[in-house]
């Protein structure tokens, strides 16, 4: 990935994080974006010099959404990857999700996604480059509870598969990765206590045949492979990265 020009949002944690740190290692040039700030401070100051700048932005506000693209474009000097990690998980059946609850997750999860990789189109054009989308296990099996999330990653998963056959005579490649339970803090932002979370994760080593959960570096190398061109062949692809965990059935 040396000299690769890379836009990560929710860069500031977890998988988004991860990603961006690896790709900074390898030598690309990363736009690093999230909501907060001092949490984009924080990552950035983990990653090698001159390797990654930082924007401050909420993607589901058009307009932020249109600044951040257009900051990582001028100061990357054009645009090889976009890989969209940002979202969010909060848990509701179908009684319980109310429609800002309904509307918060979509915008954030799928809206924001679309969006971005429609200002992005022009830019990858001209590089001939590829998208990575963070969906989740969700976007492959139902799952109670999480009702708007596992429409949220459905939706991304289709968008990947629809957007890659559009894109694909211009050179675009479009992917996604569907990961199982990993060690982020996206239950805990969702409002998941840490008692229940820990316990969570106990519980999701006995869901995931592999025996245990997954963390954030081990996503972030299946999007950089994705994003190389040792992957230059694969598009419209929805891949697994879950310890087995789309393979059971409902436990």
């Amino acid at each position: 990935m040396s000299g690769a020009r890379v836009l990560v949002t929710g860069a500031s944690s977890g998988i988004g994080r991860a990603t961006a740190e690896l790709f900074a290692g390898q030598g690309a040039q990363v736009a690093m974006v999230a909501r907060r700030q001092s949490a984009l401070a924080d990552a950035a100051r983990a990653l090698p010099k001159d390797c990654a700048f930082t924007i401050a932005a909420d993607v589901t506000r058009e307009a932020d959404a249109e600044r951040c693209m257009r900051e990582a474009v001028e100061k990357l000097g054009g645009l090889d990857v976009l890989v969209n990690a940002a979202g969010i998980l909060k848990s509701g059946d179908i009684t319980q999700t109310s429609l800002a609850m309904w509307d918060e997750m979509l915008n954030i999860n799928l809206r924001a996604v679309f969006h971005l990789m429609q200002l992005a189109v022009p830019h990858l054009k001209a590089s001939r480059g590829s998208v990575v989308n963070v969906s989740s296990v969700t976007g492959l099996r139902s799952f109670p509870g999480v009702l708007a999330y596992c429409v949220s990653k459905a939706g991304v998963d289709q968008l990947t598969r629809c957007s890659a056959l559009e894109l694909a005579p211009f050179g675009i490649r479009v992917n996604a990765v569907n990961p199982g339970v990993v060690v982020t803090s996206l239950h805990s932002s969702g409002g998941m206590g840490a008692e229940q979370y820990e316990a969570f994760l106990e519980r999701s080593k006995g869901t995931h045949p592999l025996g245990r959960v997954g963390q954030p570096q081990e996503v972030a190398e299946l999007i950089a492979f994705l994003a190389s061109e040792r992957a230059a062949w694969i598009t419209g692809e929805t891949v697994s990265i879950d310890g087995g965990r789309a393979l059971t059935c409902a436990r």
